[in-house]
């Protein structure tokens, strides 16, 4: 192989590493803003796609009219440079795209609709150039057209493989998410550059320029990836965009796009004001009262570990396994919000794959988990519910967050019908940010006048102020109404989207009588 046809393969691989880990990238650019909800993935995957097609389309019309390697590599090379300068638009042009569209109950499809729109049609259309190009250059009579095509489109394959791989497992964890496309950026500007010298020479000169801007660029100054008041922390992990801001005399964690709170910590307090309080109530909901009232907890969604500190404050040093998916999160944890307990074993995984391989058996098992503001939909559903019932001991509950407004229980109601096909009594527990609901599923009966009273008598002075907060707030989910949530159709995101338009547009599922 000459050292011309190597190169154009070269830039084929390139190129394809190039575009699958733009599109990694594009994610993790959005998530801070936008969130990672399927619609948004497939806003972005399909934009990404139509201009892959116009890069196709204009490459090959181009190709067949100028077919010369001197105009692939300097579309090429543009390519690069375009790529290199999106870590440095993307945040005037993502936080104009939250402000212009906040408001609207489907900002952040339209936010990231523009966001992508302007950030990456260049650069992805331009890469859609190289392919076309490279078949028409290596095409020199029909009878070997069929060998250099799959060929092109097997290099084509290799790269992209490459840049997926590449980008999710090594260079976002290692290096973040502005490196990783500064090395896509210069590994794309390199080849072009390679191409120009062996076809053109002198024509390569104000390409190098442009390698040795994006090169200088990465001398200024980087700043917050999305600042916010209050900021003392923030990381792009391999699940998700962490925050650590302080709020008044707290500590708070957000996630993502930063819509809901994930933890709360303040080193003198116990109770934080936030639904996070209700869960020390879920004990009680056990069809006996033992002494002490909980023995053992699973926390699916450990966090920054507020819910595990209040427990072992109030109950005392309960043994309590922790899964949180994100390390990440754990190290934050640990940092910043005294993640460090003796009763506390912390497992880094998926919960629903925690509980498939445990042995253990719980007292209570709370699920607070969140991708904001989406529950992940394989924990909410009869099938989760019956893996959780399998590992709860003889009298244990199992307790659930779920999102709602004033007066939208959709999803709230889906959860509890769900739960209602599994356990014989199934509580809701409604918080007084209106925001939120604990809802309470038992292993054995239960009566919602029994629970009321045993509330009524806590002592303890920390549960006292819970459970009067929580008077009158505690219903009984009787009637299943909703469709029960399944492996095979769990539609969460559809569901808090739904939820999310009718308050914008000031409606409402049902009301529900206080």
């Amino acid at each position: 192989m000459n050292s011309r046809r190597l190169v154009l393969y070269s830039l084929v691989v390139i190129s394809g590493a190039a575009t699958m880990g733009v599109e990694m990238c594009a994610s993790r650019l959005l998530a801070p803003y936008f969130g990672t909800s399927l619609p948004v993935w497939g806003l972005l995957i399909g934009l990404l796609l139509a201009y892959l097609s116009l890069g196709y389309f204009w490459g090959g019309k181009l190709a067949d009219r100028y077919p010369e390697a001197s105009i692939l590599y300097q579309f090429s090379a543009w390519a690069g440079f375009t790529i290199g300068l999106i870590p440095y638009l993307a945040h005037p042009i993502l936080r104009y795209s939250v402000i212009a569209f906040t408001g609207y109950h489907v900002g952040a499809l339209l936010g990231s609709l523009v966001s992508v729109l302007v950030l990456f049609a260049i650069p992805i259309i331009l890469l859609g150039f190289i392919f076309p190009f490279a078949m028409r250059l290596s095409i020199k009579d029909a009878t070997s057209s069929g060998n250099i095509a799959g060929r092109l489109y097997a290099l084509s394959t290799i790269g992209s493989l490459l840049g997926t791989f590449g980008s999710v497992f090594l260079l976002i964890p290692a290096f973040g998410t502005r490196r990783t496309i500064f090395a896509l950026s210069l590994l794309l500007l390199t080849i072009a550059i390679i191409g120009l010298l062996h076809t053109s020479g002198r024509r390569a000169w104000p390409y190098i320029l442009l390698l040795a801007l994006i090169v200088a660029l990465q001398l200024l100054p980087q700043g917050a990836i999305k600042p916010t008041p209050g900021l003392i922390y923030e990381m792009d992990s391999a699940y998700n965009y962490i925050q650590v801001l302080r709020d008044g005399e707290n500590l708070v964690l957000k996630l993502n796009e930063g819509e809901g709170i994930q933890s709360v910590y303040h080193p003198q307090r116990i109770l934080t004001g936030y639904m996070y309080d209700y869960f020390l109530l879920v004990p009680f909901f056990r069809s006996g009262q033992p002494e002490p009232p909980i023995g053992s907890l699973c926390l699916i969604g450990l966090a920054g570990g507020t819910t595990a500190r209040q427990y072992s404050a109030v109950f005392g040093a309960v043994p309590i396994d922790g899964v949180e998916i994100d390390p990440a999160i754990i190290e934050v944890g640990q940092r910043f919000f005294d993640l460090n307990l003796p009763n506390l074993h912390i497992v880094a995984e998926d919960g629903r794959y925690y509980l498939a391989h445990t042995r253990n058996c719980y007292d209570v098992i709370i699920v607070d988990a969140y991708c904001p503001p989406y529950i992940p939909f394989q924990l909410t559903t009869v099938e989760f519910f019956r893996q959780a019932q399998a590992h709860l001991t003889a009298d244990g509950v199992v307790a659930m967050n779920v999102a709602r407004t004033e007066t939208d229980y959709s999803l709230v109601d889906a959860i509890a019908s769900t739960l209602k096909a599994v356990y014989p009594n199934v509580y809701i527990m409604d918080t007084l940010s209106n925001l939120n609901s604990i809802v309470i599923a038992s292993r054995q009966p239960t009566d919602l006048a029994t629970i009321t009273a045993r509330l009524a008598s806590l002592s303890d002075p920390i549960l006292g102020d819970v459970a009067h907060r929580a008077a009158g707030r505690i219903r009984e989910f009787l009637a299943p109404n909703s469709p029960i949530l399944c492996d095979d159709h769990a539609p969460v995101e559809q569901m808090v989207h739904a939820i999310v338009a009718r308050y914008f547009l000031g409606q409402s599922s049902r009301e529900v009588k206080r």
